[in-house]
């Protein structure tokens, strides 16, 4: 294991306990080290500082994955796989649901690396070319744990390309009928196609702000915009709303919710496969109106030099959504734009208020569900923005 430097002063930032390394922060590299190669780490003056993953291909020029001189090894999974397990038993020690995330990658001490559990099947993500490089390992180690009946890789992250890395997907264990799976979560019934949907096949990280849009939805007309496979309007229905409209661009996610609405055996919803933008648009023109307006669009900028448009997107989009919710109705509205933060999420939201000519009260804000941890050292770590408003004119 070859031993990489830091500049002198560059240690303080991982002393406090961010886990990356940047290209600039290190001092002569030796050039026989492979990309994704496991390295040690020392500050310029020979402290130990921790193992990490080296990749000469990335900004991010290590990625820590222990403070300590120890190999990276199935014992080393197994007892990081343990305790990120342990976490998740204990949040869903009551049976509420069957699909959770058991590694939210370096909140969970493992940079880089994303595992979703789905029932009976495993997803993985992966962003690094050291942990690319142990998906073997760790898929054995998995299967060891957990006794999934499939394995499915969902590595086509453009991240993946500032390591270097290609982009794919594959089933690298059990059979591909298995990538069809059913969940349940909070009393509502999906079935996730893991192959086809969206990131790792099912969005997990809106479970808790699902839930607390059924506090709005009794009796409520709604309308689901970005909707994906159905979750909010699912919710929705299931607090007892009158009706829902949902709406996304894509027509195979429409389908998705269409199988999760008659699942459920709900019947009062449409679905619309058009561009959100223009939907809205035509809407406001139609001067049609609802209680509650759901907005959880995808992210709007994966990096900083484009945040101000953004931010003018996102003031748009709510512009539309409140021009549309009835006088004492609601809006819930989300960001899952990293580089978008709480304070400039909520600006853009007030903006459009006062363009749309609306007061509006904050009822409630959320952020991640208990299985997306973050960590405090590394803002990288939280990403999302949820809000709920009273809407009044």
């Amino acid at each position: 294991m070859q031993s990489l430097y830091l500049k002198p002063k560059e240690h303080h930032r991982i002393q406090k306990g961010h886990l990356w390394v940047f290209s600039n922060e290190l001092a002569n590299v030796p050039r026989d080290i492979a990309s994704g190669e496991t390295v040690k780490l020392f500050t310029h003056d020979k402290k130990f500082m921790g193992t990490g993953f080296y990749n000469p291909h990335s900004l991010i020029s290590v990625r820590l994955i222990s403070r300590k001189d120890e190999d990276v090894d199935g014992d080393f999974f197994r007892k990081k796989f343990l305790e990120a397990l342990q976490l998740r038993e204990v949040i869903y020690k009551h049976g509420e649901t069957n699909a959770y995330r058991l590694v939210h990658g370096e909140s969970d001490g493992l940079p880089g690396l994303i595992v979703d559990r789905f029932n009976h099947a495993i997803v993985l993500q992966v962003f690094s070319a050291g942990m690319e490089i142990h998906l073997p390992l760790i898929c054995d180690v998995l299967q060891e744990m957990l006794s999934p009946t499939v394995i499915i890789l969902r590595n086509e992250s453009p991240l993946r390309e500032l390591e270097g890395l290609t982009l794919y997907k594959d089933v690298v264990r059990g059979a591909h009928s298995e990538t069809i799976q059913s969940i349940h979560d909070a009393g509502i019934t999906y079935e996730v196609n893991l192959f086809e949907g969206q990131k790792t096949g099912f969005f997990l990280d809106q479970r808790e702000n699902r839930k607390i849009i059924r506090k709005f939805a009794e009796n409520a007309e709604v309308l689901d915009v970005f909707t994906n496979d159905g979750g909010f309007a699912l919710n929705a229905l299931y607090g007892g709303a009158s009706s829902a409209i949902l709406v996304d661009a894509s027509k195979d996610a429409l389908q998705r919710a269409d199988r999760n609405a008659q699942l459920n055996k709900f019947k009062e919803y449409s679905l619309v496969a058009a561009d959100a933008f223009d939907t809205l648009d035509q809407m406001v023109e139609s001067k049609e109106s609802f209680n509650l307006v759901i907005l959880d669009p995808p992210s709007f900028t994966k990096s900083r030099k484009n945040l101000p448009g953004a931010l003018k997107a996102y003031k748009r989009l709510n512009k539309l959504g409140l021009q549309l919710v009835k006088n004492g109705g609601f809006l819930a509205t989300a960001s899952c734009s990293h580089h978008v933060s709480e304070e400039d999420f909520l600006q853009s939201v007030q903006q459009a208020a006062l363009t749309a000519g609306c007061q509006l009260r904050l009822i409630h804000k959320n952020s991640q569900p208990f299985d997306h941890p973050v960590l405090l050292a590394m803002p990288e770590t939280s990403y999302l923005k949820f809000a709920c408003f009273y809407v009044t004119r």
